[in-house]
């Protein structure tokens, strides 16, 4: 049986999966562009609090404003509403063209953005700067997730982050008998396990390559496995395609990943912890860790719209997603590490902080968290990177 946090994180995710569809409607996931170089608003965030307005409209992946209405356990809505008096209306959003497409419409007070996007709401001006000091609650955010690159723009920030979680390597320890140190496995022509290894089915796998690339060949110059020239992503590609002849599978979501260990039908390959913690849980012999050339991340930040018109509320809400409590019910729900050291005492299961590693930043040192692709290399490169966009069709070319 599985322990009471697999239980917990089985539903959520099944949640998700359930609500993903009910997004906006066609004409809103139409991609929008960014601008080519990052522009800093001029005018500063705000200096004071005012009364609340009564509202709150936010866009947000699902799982991440939760009523109760899947699990009662899951509920941070209606506290807030109470306490604030603002009615809280979620449209939940699919991936990142679809949450740009969103924000650019001006109606939103506010997005729980994904790593893959957050920067890309920034460059394109639809997220406002965030006074933090407003925020009480950002104090106490753990040092590894304070003033990072995926939602701090030359010392600005443009939101708070809500938690963390590492990809990983796992495999079956009766098959693979000796611990992993290293990506070879899932990357290498002639790898033992041909057939038999997975990967996430999404562009932002390229990270995943050329993160393992970084270091396998130096040569090609990678800074940040987010920031590829063309170059760059043209040989990540062709270690992709590699990858593609060693796939038994790729997974979407949970429900492809564990079965396909479980079964043996994939003996190794990249996971979420999450994942990784839901496959022991059913039984499975298997093992994970962070390999030597490190690994990618995941961090979701709550940001403010540009054009925001509840902006009080959504203050509020972004100090209220900090409460130990609710930190806590939000990493337990999505299968994260909390922001916070304080919501560790506040999880049902007592060990969710050590198993997702929330105040270890040896861990996360190895880690590289996600990071929209922009043409801004935002170094002495210029604009001579790759955007998702063009990530989106190399992965097309990569995997088929």
């Amino acid at each position: 049986m599985f322990p009471t946090y697999a239980r917990r994180l089985t539903t959520a995710l099944v949640a998700a999966l359930v609500l993903a569809g009910c997004t906006g409607d066609g004409d809103e996931k139409k991609s929008v562009p960014s601008p080519t170089k990052f522009t800093v608003p001029t005018a500063g965030p705000a200096s004071s609090l005012g009364q609340t307005e009564g509202a709150l409209n936010l866009v947000a992946p699902a799982g991440y404003v939760e009523t109760g209405r899947t699990d009662k356990s899951a509920d941070w809505v209606t506290p807030f509403t109470k306490a604030t008096g603002c009615k809280v209306e979620v449209t939940l959003t699919s991936g990142p063209d679809e949450t740009a497409s969103l924000m650019a419409s001006g109606r939103y007070d506010g997005v729980a953005a994904t790593g893959d996007v957050a920067l890309r709401l920034v460059n394109q001006g639809t997220v406002a700067p965030v006074n933090t000091t407003l925020v009480p609650g950002y104090a106490q955010v753990v040092p590894g997730l304070k003033d990072k690159p995926w939602y701090t723009v030359d010392g600005v920030r443009f939101g708070v982050p809500v938690g963390r979680s590492a990809n990983v390597l796992l495999w079956r320890t009766d098959v693979v008998t000796k611990p992993l140190t290293s990506w070879q496995s899932v990357y290498q022509a002639g790898s033992p396990y041909q057939g038999r290894v997975t990967a996430p089915e999404t562009p932002m796998t390229i990270a995943d390559a050329a993160q393992y690339l970084k270091t396998a060949r130096p040569e090609l110059g990678i800074r940040s496995p987010y920031a590829l020239t063309e170059a760059q992503l043209d040989a990540v590609v062709e270690t992709l395609k590699i990858q593609r002849k060693l796939a038994g599978g790729y997974w979407t979501d949970y429900r492809q990943a564990v079965p396909a260990f479980t079964s043996k039908r994939v003996v190794v390959g990249q996971t979420s912890l999450a994942i990784a913690q839901l496959t022991k849980a059913s039984g499975a012999p298997v093992q994970s860790a962070v390999p030597a050339e490190g690994s990618t991340g995941t961090s979701t930040t709550w940001m403010l719209g540009a054009k925001a018109p509840h902006p009080n509320c959504m203050y509020r809400w972004m100090d209220h997603v900090l409460s130990p409590t609710v930190n806590a019910r939000m990493a337990e729900w999505l299968g994260i590490a909390p922001a916070t050291a304080a919501a560790c005492a506040k999880t049902t299961d007592r060990s969710w902080c050590r198993t997702f590693h929330a105040t270890d930043e040896p861990f996360y040192a190895k880690v590289a968290m996600q990071t929209a692709p922009l043409v801004d290399c935002r170094d002495d490169r210029g604009t001579t990177c790759t955007s998702y966009g063009t990530w989106s069709e190399a992965w097309k070319r990569a995997v088929g």
